[in-house]
Parts: C-alpha cells; structure tokens; sequence
C-alpha cells in the first residue's frame, strides 16, 4: 500500500503498520474462528471494535488464502428485506470462481429472485442482487444460506452493528437468523455491537433465540504506554515526538478512547510543531468549536429535562446514580421519575452510554463543548 501522508489513521482501515495494538484480541478473535465458535464483540463506538474486524480478516487473507470474510454493517438497514438485499450483494458470486459458468450457475440458482449481475466500478467485481417480494423474505434468507453452505467454503461473517436487527418491524428475525446459522458447518460469524444493553438481551438473556450462541467478548481501551510507543513510532518520520506526560494528559482528557486520540494526533502530526500540552488543549478546543453547528443542533433536539441531565453528566464527566438526591440539587434537575425518563431517551438516542456501572456522555468532544456552554451561562 502507498504511504499514507499521515499515519494517523481516522476512518477505515490502512493496513497493520497504522493499527495499534490489539494482539491479544486479535489472537483471541482468530482462535475463536478458527475453533469453530461464532464471537459477540461489543463495544462503545469509536473504541475500534470495527478496525479490529478488518485486522483480523487481513491476518487471514495473509495466512490462508482458502477462508473467505466477509463484513457488513447493518446500522442503516431498517428491516429485514433491506438486510436480506444487503446480505444478498455480500455474498452471493464473492465465493465462486470468476467464469461464465459459475455466473450461470447462481444465476440458476436464485432464479425465483430474478437476480442481477453488476460490476464495482473501482474493483470490477461482479456484484447480484436479487429481488425480495414481501411473501419471500423467509425463502430468500433460506436460499443465500444454502449458498452458502453448498460452497463447502470456509466462510466467516462479521455483521456490525447487530443490534439492529432487534428493531426490524418483522417479529421473529432473530429466531428466523438463529434457525438458518445454527445449522451452517462452513460458516462463522462476528455478531459486534454498540449497543450493550442490547446485545447484552440478545445473547444473554434465557427468552431470546441467540441466547448462549457465541462466546462473549468485550473491547477494553487500549493501554496507555501501547498508545505511546504506537504514537511515537509514527511521529518519528515527521521529526516529532510526544513525551510521556503530554501523552498522559491527552490520553486522560479523552478517557482513552481510540477514535477521539486518533483525530487529535492526526492534527498534531500536521502541524509538524513541537508537542506539549498547550498544543493538545488548543487542538482538542479548535476540533469541538469545528462541530459547534452540529452539537448546537444536537442540543436543540433535546427536551429540556434531557438537556439539563445531559449538561449536568458532562459537568460531572461521570455519574454513578444520576437519580441521588446529591446529584439532582447540585444540578437542579426536576423529580426522580423525569430524570429517569430523560435518561432512557439518551441512551436510546446514543447521546449517554452506561461503562464501568457509571454514566458518561458518549461523545467526547460534545462532552467539552457542553461544559464550555455550561461556563458560558454561569
């Protein structure tokens, strides 16, 4: 791969030689796959559940040529015809060898779907689609995992974001999902999810179909001297170095999470100055006043009683019990009973996100920006 012109990687994944750490959960996910065991990764977003994903199935496609990945995000699907679409350009075609005859055979195949052959237009790929009436969701989930299986392929599937499929207006979809996979012995799958309440239900909880499926596992920060030395290998092409205790005030002022470190190590890569902790301070403040119209926007979304808990969790930066008395008037919030409803619609809305039994907001960068609103009005 060409080299990047900053090796602070922001979106998607680059390569190993940008991706920091994570040998042990790598190593973990692998063995996983490789031991025939579907995983549960669950994480906040922005940790880099979904980078860990992509290194892992780079390790395999360096290591064994034979396995086919294959990733999906289904945050933006809103029912289960859009995830079988979905499902459908993934696969179908991914596992054959390129010939004419192959394409006529899935073409055979998924005849009753009126299936349809394009090319990527930066890979050149064939991609299908089929077409899914509401009568057939059931026969064409049915008909891409006998795809599958029939490949005799060693196949796994990360689908990102699972959560979602909990809030398809079919009922059923998880049994339907669970009745189709349990039965593949070629196929593993990567359920990862934001969303930990959730996933928690989906795969823990006794009434749900998926319960005790997949081994669990949990995507801590990353560790502070791993960062360093991981930031440092990059900064030193560029002629600049990021001493321990600048490095621990900027890992502490974003609570160590990967994606707001990897924003603001960019910045400082390219400023190409000396890096000291004024320099961290006023580039974390020039990256929030950069998204001042969105989190304006956020803010003005919310009802007050959410705006005010909210505001007041961003004060605190982290709240054990958001319903003690002690809390609600320091803050001046209204009754138990509303702070709890404002706290349900946060988390729901993702602006809230529960981690070590206390409550954080979930974005880092709004968290300042609603602090520095907070002092603007005292």
């Amino acid at each position: 791969m060409k080299k990047l012109n900053n090796p602070f990687v922001i979106y998607g994944y680059k390569g190993p030689e940008y991706f920091c750490d994570r040998e042990q959960e790598t190593k973990t996910l692998l063995r996983a796959l490789h031991n025939e065991r579907n995983i549960v990764l669950i994480s906040p977003r922005r940790i880099g559940k979904t980078g860990l994903i992509h290194h892992a199935f780079a390790e395999i496609a360096r290591t064994d040529k034979d396995i086919h990945c294959f990733y999906m995000d289904v945050n933006a699907t809103r029912n289960l015809t859009e995830f079988i679409h979905y499902f459908a350009k993934t696969v179908i075609g991914k596992v054959d060898n390129p010939t004419q005859a192959a394409y006529r055979k899935i073409t055979a195949f998924f005849s009753a779907f009126k299936p349809t052959m394009s090319f990527d237009e930066m890979s050149g790929i064939p991609t299908f689609s089929i077409t899914v009436a509401p009568n057939q969701q059931e026969e064409s989930l049915k008909k891409i995992f006998d795809y599958l299986k029939l490949s005799e392929k060693r196949i796994y599937i990360a689908i990102d974001e699972f959560q979602q499929v909990a809030e398809y207006p079919e009922k059923g979809t998880e049994a339907l999902l669970r009745s189709y996979i349990q039965f593949l012995p070629n196929v593993y799958f990567i359920f990862a999810g934001s969303k930990q309440h959730i996933m928690a239900d989906m795969f823990l909880s006794a009434k749900r179909p998926f319960y005790q499926s997949a081994q669990i596992m949990n995507l801590p920060l990353i560790k502070e001297e791993k960062y360093l030395d991981f930031a440092n290998r990059l900064f030193q092409p560029n002629h600049q170095n990021i001493s321990e205790d600048v490095f621990h005030h900027l890992y502490a002022s974003l609570d160590g999470q990967t994606w707001y470190l990897q924003v603001v190590l960019n910045r400082l890569y390219e400023m190409k100055e000396t890096i000291t902790s004024d320099t961290v301070d006023s580039t974390i403040e020039e990256l929030v006043d950069e998204q001042d119209v969105a989190f304006n926007s956020y803010y003005e979304s919310l009802t007050d009683n959410q705006a005010a808990l909210l505001s007041a969790i961003a004060q605190e930066k982290s709240v054990s019990s958001v319903t003690s008395m002690e809390f609600i008037s320091k803050y001046r919030l209204p009754a138990p009973s509303s702070i709890s409803i404002a706290l349900t619609a946060l988390i729901n809305r993702e602006f809230v996100y529960k981690q070590d039994n206390t409550y954080i907001v979930y974005d880092r960068f709004f968290a300042r920006w609603l602090r520095k609103k907070n002092a603007r009005y005292e």
